[in-house]
């Protein structure tokens, strides 16, 4: 519980409701939809959604300062782009709580520590595993990531596709929505921008 308070502030003023609460929020909205909760298939479904709900979301009881807490400082004097990219993630629309599917792709200029690789695809999976909108995860990643190893530069993308686009409203499959966010040495100097984009798209 520390972990979320720790990030969203307020938050202790909201209790969560008790997973039988939950579970029959479920069957109201069973109900609502003009189902049987009654019958065969439904009968367990509510159990099922919650169940899934707490993975899915699971991001709401991690924290990710602590995930970055630890960096290594024996470099050997490596001062170049570390990029990862193509790291898959999911993600739910905030406005309508349908997937959002996609990939991101994380660089920083190190100061003379790094990360361990896979910390970077954490912090993604779990500001991802929140209801988001895009913006604000593609920030949430990079500004992580700068208050906690403090780099020279990051540079953050990520492409998603919204299925609040594809499955209601306009219904337009296979639209991908492309977001960044560049903080120090990758927002002042367009050379390193290029870079960045060079590495991604494997060209360079």
């Amino acid at each position: 519980m520390d972990a979320i308070v720790k990030s969203f502030p307020g938050k202790e003023d909201q209790p969560r409701p008790t997973q039988a609460e939950a579970e029959e929020a479920v069957r109201t909205l069973l109900r609502w939809v003009g189902d049987d909760i009654t019958r065969e298939g439904l009968v367990d479904t509510p159990k099922r959604v919650v169940k899934a709900y707490k993975e899915l979301f699971s991001g709401y009881d991690q924290s990710v300062e602590d995930e970055l807490g630890r960096t290594f400082e024996e470099v050997a004097g490596y001062d170049d782009i570390v990029l990862v990219k193509d790291i898959p993630f999911f993600s739910h629309c905030e406005h309508h709580m349908v997937p959002i599917i996609g990939k991101a792709h994380v660089a920083y200029l190190p100061d003379g520590k790094v990360l361990g690789l896979s910390k970077i695809a954490r912090v993604v999976e779990i500001f991802g595993r929140r209801l988001q909108i895009q913006e604000t995860l593609t920030a949430q990643v990079a500004h992580a990531i700068d208050d906690a190893l403090h780099p020279r530069g990051v540079a953050v993308m990520i492409e998603a596709e919204h299925m609040c686009m594809a499955m209601r409203g306009i219904q337009k499959q296979g639209s991908t929505t492309v977001t960044t966010t560049f903080t120090g040495a990758f927002k002042s100097d367009p050379h390193e921008q290029v870079r960045f984009m060079t590495m991604l798209r494997g060209r360079g």
